[in-house]
């Protein structure tokens, strides 16, 4: 079968499946009824909460920084910026001023959810459209697009895996897919009723998973296959 330039096969199959551990909570935040995107800059997580971006201190829970920033999807952090979503665009934004220095249109033109940051690129999850895209960083053009066979919520890489998490009714689950087919390698099953919107990794071994209208940030551990 040949597929489209620039699109890979939906999911087929889906194994393992392990049941996801929840190791800690944080929040939820004063202010924020939901928790969109969700980010980690090598020391702190944020968390984007509506009106305002939350820094907090994963040791302690304590938040440490709010920037006055629109945040109603996913978030992200190159290293020295947060990307966020806000509407149909994506908000370049230095974290130190809360200043937004550069904007892009966010290929889901509203219907947009997870987002991070890998091989230079923005990773911009479809809730709705079951998709992530791959997208220029400077112009915010698509230059590739992941099929999914689930609602995409938040998106993430650690140590060369693509993880995104999934949300539908009572249905959550964060699960790896093959980058390069779409197929479901593992998945890490949430109790019912606990859902993921964003989420963002640690760089080891934790995945930092916004609770959506339950205002608070789960700590998930990444079980290894």
């Amino acid at each position: 079968m040949t597929l489209p330039q620039g699109k890979t096969n939906p999911a087929q199959a889906v194994s393992p499946v392990h049941r996801a551990e929840i190791v800690r909570e944080y929040g939820p935040f004063d202010g924020a009824e939901r928790v969109h995107g969700v980010t980690h800059d090598g020391q702190r997580v944020w968390a984007a909460v509506g009106a305002a971006i939350v820094a907090f201190d994963p040791a302690s829970g304590e938040v440490d920084r709010t920037l006055d920033c629109a945040g109603d999807a996913g978030t992200a952090f190159d290293g020295k910026h947060l990307y966020q979503i806000a509407e149909a665009r994506i908000d370049k934004i230095d974290p130190a001023s809360g200043r937004v220095v550069a904007s892009i249109p966010a290929p889901g033109k509203g219907g947009d959810s997870g987002l991070a940051w890998a091989e230079g690129s923005l990773w911009v999850g479809q809730y709705r459209d079951r998709r992530i895209h791959q997208v220029d960083p400077a112009t915010g053009a698509v230059l590739r697009t992941i099929e999914s066979n689930r609602f995409v919520t938040g998106v993430t890489w650690v140590d060369g895996e693509l993880w995104h998490g999934t949300w539908e009714g009572d249905e959550s689950d964060i699960r790896r897919i093959d980058p390069a087919s779409g197929a479901v390698l593992q998945r890490l099953q949430m109790p019912p009723g606990t859902g993921v919107s964003g989420m963002e990794s640690d760089g080891a071994d934790l995945f930092y998973c916004g609770g959506g209208s339950s205002g608070t940030v789960r700590a998930v551990r990444r079980t290894k296959a």
